[in-house]
């Protein structure tokens, strides 16, 4: 890809990702991750209304009227994507690639973040940690995070989640939003995904296409597998191979929901012919 495509592309997904957290998520965003906290700002005279438990006893004393102390949110959060970017990330049978949909969301999420002027970091990950750009701020920043999501082109086809997720907790010592965007056809990240959800706020956001659930009846046909670049031929037309598919697609999904659920991690699925917009607005809404 040319630099004059990229920033075409750049443009046309800040456009559309800016808009919508500008005019959806922001307020949803805000009010769904909270601060760290209370902080002390200042102290003012009583008004009517004010909460009695909230009066400086000693700045009362000193002027001999009440006086309250006011306290804010301490706001600034940091927001970590971590971004499968795959094999398996290239396929999509409908209009887009589940990477785009990734690409997108991801986009939208870090706008949202930047809107309440939250740090932004992201990790690519296959089997191995591909790209780490540390949490930051500034538009300028986030736009670079959606060049990565675009153009970056990783040295491995193959996915290891668990990975990813150690390689978290190593760089990341205070707690963090973090959402983990990924089609999850994969195993073994369970245990460490519990350890990461002990310190973190985790959501994992599973891109998947309509073609994954099930196989349909296309006779004999050959396969190739993205991650491992095996080919196989598989008789469609047999009964027990597609409900074996469907069986094994069934099982991903459940993998994916008990880990979250069991590990106190947030989780929605999000189907690549399907709105992401009213999926990520109803999690924010369910949350806040």
């Amino acid at each position: 890809m040319d630099t004059k495509e990229l920033l075409k592309k750049v443009r046309k997904i800040e456009i559309k990702t800016r808009r919508l957290s500008d005019n959806i998520f922001g307020g949803e965003y805000h009010s769904t991750f909270k601060g760290r906290g209370m902080t002390f700002s200042e102290v003012r005279q009583y008004q009517y209304g004010d909460d009695v438990r909230s009066i400086d006893w000693n700045v009362t004393a000193r002027y001999n009227e009440p006086f309250v102390k006011v306290f804010e949110e301490e706001r600034e959060l940091t927001m970590m994507l971590l971004v499968d970017v795959s094999g398996s990330e290239l396929f999509g049978t409908m209009n887009q690639f589940k990477k785009e949909i990734v690409t997108e969301i991801s986009a939208t999420l870090a706008f949202s973040a930047l809107q309440n002027n939250d740090k932004v970091g992201l990790i690519l990950f296959t089997d191995e940690v591909e790209l780490f750009i540390p949490p930051k701020k500034g538009k300028s920043h986030v736009l670079r995070i959606i060049r990565e999501l675009l153009e970056f082109e990783p040295k491995s086809n193959k996915t290891n989640i668990a990975e990813a997720l150690k390689f978290l907790t190593n760089v990341l010592k205070k707690k963090a939003i973090v959402f983990v965007l990924s089609d999850f056809i994969a195993d073994n990240y369970d245990n460490t995904l519990r350890i990461v959800g002990n310190k973190h706020d985790v959501t994992g956001i599973r891109v998947y296409d309509e073609k994954e659930e099930y196989i349909p009846n296309l006779g004999m046909i050959q396969v190739l597998d993205a991650e491992t670049g095996a080919i196989a031929m598989v008789n469609t037309s047999s009964r027990k191979v597609r409900h074996e598919y469907w069986k094994h697609h069934i099982e991903k999904v459940d993998y994916f929901n008990d880990s979250f659920n069991k590990a106190g991690c947030g989780s929605l699925s999000c189907r690549v012919d399907e709105s992401y917009v009213k999926k990520l607005l109803g999690y924010f809404k369910r949350r806040g």
